[in-house]
């Protein structure tokens, strides 16, 4: 479509708390871009705020510029819209935790080595219904199985309309299926250059809730929202390339095809670990997925095709080598969590980080290694700061914003709930009005 042609520009960008923040536009003021107060990124989910530092709440809550090429506006989801991607400036400088900057600096640091990242993302979501009460419960699909496709998966075709929406959008599904646990699908998305991927990924969700949410739905990616079934993951696929186009996660010579730098970003990603988990597992309920025997990126291991390592190798050695890193989340920013990903296996690059043995255990209840992911998101939180290596590479300044929202966000879980561990086998009231309505 001509620019013209859309009613109103629809502007989005990612935030700290992953929701698709933005402004309809005429189309005909478009090109100007748009202004938002800097301390949206003081925000809890409960529009509670407070003095984050770099935000300016006790600045008068300054205005951030939000600029974007109208030559990359694309048609959206809904009907005479076009939507598109900006960038957050104050005076003209880039705000440096905006989670684009953040992976865009990450993707640099790996392009002055010369090499480019690629990244595929894997979704699992629940489709929710409302029951008589109107509380959100499992879609009623009875007949679903374990990769389902079709009507016995699907009986309402709320899944086959989000499919069908994204081929008319253009978005590259590479497979949709049911997961495991009734009412829960899987979306895999292409890989592409990290930026391009992470765009498509946020595009793509934020589609996908809305087209769920016009049919009386919610498609929701909370990390465990239905505490007897399994956990929503978003499994990161990394792998680099040079100049010529190899992957560099290949030597054929060597015993199992991955290459030294291939072992080196697993070492990096599983020293660093811990603090990564405070932004790929972003709340409270991240840690009631991040359990024992949950395949879920509990364990500090890898593993050759094991689904119960937290970093996996895919079986096949050519150019869809990857290291497939499963501890993120549903409620992670799909662009914070590439970048923590490709910032830790830089970190191991540079620092030639000997790779620990392959996981040879089952890793379900028991693995290979005691060392694991922090037990609650306070612990997380203390592992990112304490992280000084991590927090300087990933940004510090990103660090202490995202921190300090965390933090308060912790302090009102453990005081609607006691403790955390009378609480940990639980879905509690606090986590379905808190979280629920937007992740």
């Amino acid at each position: 479509m001509a620019e013209n042609d859309y009613r109103r520009i629809r502007v989005l960008w990612p935030d700290h708390l992953n929701l698709a923040r933005g402004k309809y536009l005429p189309t005909h003021l478009a090109d100007r871009g748009t202004r938002h107060s800097l301390t949206v990124f003081a925000l809890g989910y409960d529009r509670d705020m407070g003095p984050v530092p770099g935000t300016g709440f006790l600045e008068g809550m300054p205005d951030m510029e939000c600029h974007f090429n109208m030559s990359d506006v694309r048609p959206s989801w809904e009907e005479d819209i076009g939507v598109v991607i900006g960038d957050l400036e104050r005076h003209g400088t880039p705000i440096e935790f905006a989670p684009r900057k953040v992976l865009q600096n990450a993707v640099e640091a790996w392009e002055a080595h010369g090499f480019t990242p690629k990244v595929g993302i894997e979704f699992e979501a629940y489709l929710m219904q409302p029951d008589d009460n109107g509380k959100w419960v499992p879609y009623n699909a009875p007949g679903s199985f374990v990769y389902g496709t079709g009507p016995l998966n699907d009986p309402m075709g709320v899944a086959m309309a989000i499919d069908e929406k994204a081929d008319q959008l253009g978005f590259r599904i590479e497979s949709f299926n049911t997961e495991f646990d009734v009412g829960q699908f899987e979306m895999t998305l292409e890989y592409d250059d990290a930026m391009a991927c992470a765009d498509e990924a946020f595009l793509f969700r934020s589609m996908a809730m809305d087209t769920a949410a016009q049919r009386g739905y919610r498609l929701t990616f909370m990390p465990r929202p239905i505490l007897e079934f399994g956990g929503n993951g978003l499994h990161v696929n990394f792998s680099l390339f040079d100049k010529k186009g190899n992957n560099l996660m290949l030597d054929s010579k060597k015993e199992d095809g991955l290459s030294d730098i291939a072992k080196s970003c697993i070492s990096g990603q599983l020293f660093h670990m811990e603090a990564m988990s405070a932004l790929c597992a972003p709340t409270a309920n991240s840690y009631k997925r991040l359990q024992p025997g949950q395949l879920s990126g509990y364990w500090k291991n890898w593993g050759h095709d094991h689904r119960c390592a937290t970093v996996r190798v895919n079986p096949e050695r050519d150019q869809s080598t990857r290291l497939e890193n499963r501890m993120p989340d549903g409620a992670a920013g799909v662009h914070i969590a590439i970048a923590s990903v490709l910032t830790a296996s830089r970190l191991g690059y540079e620092s030639n980080m000997e790779c620990p043995e392959a996981e040879d255990g089952d890793a379900l209840e028991v693995a290979s290694t005691e060392e694991h992911a922090p037990n609650h998101l306070g612990q997380a939180i203390e592992k990112l700061l304490e992280d000084e290596t991590f927090k300087d590479a990933i940004g510090a300044g990103m660090v202490d914003q995202f921190t300090a929202v965390k933090t308060v966000e912790w302090e009102k879980y453990l005081a609607a709930n006691s403790s955390w561990e009378e609480s940990l086998e639980h879905f509690t009231d606090w986590e379905a009005s808190y979280y629920l309505p937007y992740l």
